[in-house]
């Protein structure tokens, strides 16, 4: 069978790369029907160590910090001999590219096609600087039609930021180039595009995917109450893709009984781009090995973890030319394993844990946000809309109703129980009627 090639492709006058190698072995793969969902793992394999070193010769040769790193960690040339030895390659912190938007640069500013960034908590914005070539060739090289089963007759609504950062143009371009689907710019409730009017576009261009924030989902739906428009009638989707935040397992099928589709995680990040994604099986995120490798490290001792022990995520990106993430310390916990998914796709599953900032230490234990949360939403008199606060050991959870007849203080002290029988913990819970909505990334843990 002949792959569904991409709608659109792009040439770069004058370009030459040390990724144009890829373009033959991705050729190669359409020219035998398949993707590299479904390789065997040594294939996989023989592509990534090849990727890295790619990777490794382009910035020994184009950029002076990653080569004095490369020197100092005792390389006398830029190779490995094999996966095993990617912990020889020293991590990339956050710290020393924050603010530096020529720390890790491995063009000249004149090829650079665009910039994106992100603030994160602490203000300072984290830069990354991309090629037209990675952003319109070599980061539409790897297929994965196994995971997307869009086409062109889907139309797809894009509810996430295009400002500064990636996640909004990151997926217009996979929809357009890869799929030739239309696609509805929403952005995220902005004075050009508040609430009621994306709901509306989304209703009258009859939306068939979505890609937008957990939170932003949760909001939609409850303002498409307001707006007098019907999902699963006037708005009719075939599948939510969430992205930008976490969440748990729960408040992703309460999502889908809302909205009446299947809802999908979506992993990635401004830094690294597109990292994993849930198959139709949802049992953890098919890591999308043809962009990126990834490794778990326990966050102390630096050390690389064996399959299913959780640590920190690290990723490497495979196919970028203007900044290349090398082992770079993305600051999430989650753990991997190797894939024996139904589904049939062979690439490794990741089990994202959230952030590590957000950990709730209770009781001498470290908890993720996203089981907590999961434990919480498995009360259905429990809105989408939800506080965890931790100070001084004392846990605080506020919560709003959701169309129950329970009084706040019987919800209060339902809410109470059903966390202590499930998880041990006991905690204050104030029942709030106004929590607020946001259009950016939702808090939900004070620490």
């Amino acid at each position: 069978m002949k792959l569904q090639s991409h709608k659109m492709t792009v040439s770069i006058d004058e370009h030459s790369s040390h990724l144009e190698p890829f373009k033959v072995f991705f050729k190669q793969l359409d020219d035998e029907g398949v993707t590299i969902e479904k390789l065997p793992r040594q294939r996989i394999e023989d592509y990534q160590l090849k990727a890295i070193n790619s990777t490794l010769a382009h910035i020994w040769n184009r950029n002076e910090y990653y080569r004095s790193q490369l020197v100092a960690a005792g390389f006398t040339e830029p190779k490995i001999e094999s996966l095993e030895h990617l912990t020889s390659i020293p991590l990339l912190k956050k710290a020393v590219i924050r603010g530096d938007k020529q720390k890790i640069l491995c063009v000249d500013h004149k090829e650079i096609g665009q910039v994106h960034l992100t603030s994160g908590t602490s203000g300072v914005p984290t830069y990354t600087s991309y090629t037209l070539a990675d952003q319109y060739i070599y980061d539409l090289l790897p297929k994965y039609l196994e995971l997307f089963k869009e086409s062109e007759v889907d139309v797809a609504a894009i509810a996430l930021p295009y400002e500064f950062a990636l996640p909004g143009l990151g997926f217009q371009r996979l929809f357009q180039f890869a799929f030739g689907m239309a696609v509805l710019s929403l952005g995220k409730g902005g004075y050009m595009a508040p609430v009621d009017k994306s709901l509306e576009l989304m209703k009258e261009y009859q939306a068939t995917v979505l890609a937008t924030t957990p939170s932003y989902a949760a909001l939609l739906a409850e303002e498409s109450e307001r707006a007098g428009i019907k999902i699963g009638e006037d708005i009719r989707l075939k599948k939510i893709l969430l992205t930008g935040e976490g969440c748990s397992a729960t408040f992703r099928e309460r999502l889908e009984k809302w909205w009446g589709c299947e809802v999908s995680f979506f992993y990635g990040s401004t830094e690294c781009g597109g990292v994993a994604v849930e198959c139709s099986e949802h049992n953890g995120y098919h890591v999308m090995e043809g962009h990126v490798k990834v490794e778990i490290i326990d966050p102390v001792t630096e050390e690389r973890l064996p399959n299913g022990r959780t640590g920190e995520i690290i990723v490497t990106t495979l196919l970028r030319e203007g900044m290349p993430m090398v082992r770079y310390r993305s600051g999430d916990i989650g753990n991997i394993q190797k894939s024996n998914c139904a589904c049939g796709i062979t690439m490794d599953l990741l089990h994202l844990r959230g952030r590590m900032e957000n950990m709730l230490h209770l009781g001498g234990e470290d908890y993720s946000p996203f089981m907590i949360e999961h434990f919480l939403m498995e009360i259905p008199d429990v809105g989408m809309w939800y506080h965890f606060k931790l100070n001084q050991g004392v846990f605080k959870i506020e919560a709003e109703p959701f169309r129950t007849e329970l009084s706040d203080e019987q919800l209060a002290a339902k809410i109470r129980k059903h966390m202590s029988d499930r998880i041990g913990i006991d905690c204050e819970v104030e029942i709030r009627h106004d929590i607020p909505r946001t259009f950016g990334k939702a808090t939900r843990v004070f620490i």
